[in-house]
């Protein structure tokens, strides 16, 4: 089981999913800004990696709750100009609350029907924008729960990359042959990617430091800063 959104994180843990095993695939939508455009993406690279077995769902919950720029069109998304800049100290207001819960709990209860044995997740804690729900202490303990709370107990999140700087997942998704064509990483653009975004500029950076280039389009705007 992949917990996949489309972006170029999960799409490198659903290689590693599908090279290792038989995967199935989860998509969460939540009333994000870019909604349409990482469904495409995920069912894009389900279809490129082999991935039969998936499970789209919206989850209604986190649009209403609000309190994050991806899901409240008040809430402006940051930007930053420079690709070497680093992300602004504290948590950004592209943080979604507790959203990892809300898709971990759907990926577990479908492991569970399916009787899989792991939840992949692509979180990523280093060179990340300082979400809590991405840190390893937040995996721990989510997996006492999933532990206590299914009827075997014996289902596993296993967060593959939580350790590894976007550059080396960038390269290691490159030997793999993650397919990074398809992949969406851009929080407010679901044409050409903004490339201001901390996402976008996370993602050009990484790309640029593993010594390769990022095969989405940017905006004109984005592709002269990179």
């Amino acid at each position: 089981m992949v917990l996949l959104s489309g972006g170029m994180d999960s799409c490198v843990c659903a290689t590693l999913a599908a090279r290792d095993h038989e995967a199935a695939a989860v998509h969460v939508s939540y009333g994000q800004r870019t909604e349409e455009r990482e469904k495409r993406s995920f069912e894009g690279i389900c279809d490129r990696l082999g991935i039969r077995d998936r499970l789209l769902v919206r989850n209604e919950a986190l649009r209403a709750i609000g309190g994050s720029a991806l899901t409240d069109s008040k809430i402006a998304v940051p930007e930053t100009h420079e690709i070497g800049a680093g992300v602004p100290g504290g948590i950004p207001v592209t943080y979604v609350p507790f959203r990892n819960a809300h898709f971990l709990a759907v990926a577990v209860s479908w492991a569970e029907v399916l009787e899989a044995e792991k939840v992949y997740i692509g979180a990523v804690e280093p060179d990340s924008s300082g979400y809590p729900d991405c840190r390893p202490e937040y995996y721990r303990a989510f997996n006492e729960v999933v532990k206590a709370g299914t009827k075997e107990g014996t289902i596993r999140v296993v967060a593959p990359l939580i350790a590894m700087h976007k550059r080396e997942i960038v390269t290691l998704g490159l030997e793999l042959n993650a397919p990074f064509d398809l992949t969406w990483s851009c929080y407010q653009r679901e044409d050409r990617a903004c490339g201001v975004c901390d996402s976008c500029m996370l993602r050009l950076r990484a790309f640029r430091d593993a010594g390769a280039e990022d095969p989405i389009p940017y905006a004109e705007a984005a592709a002269r800063l990179s």
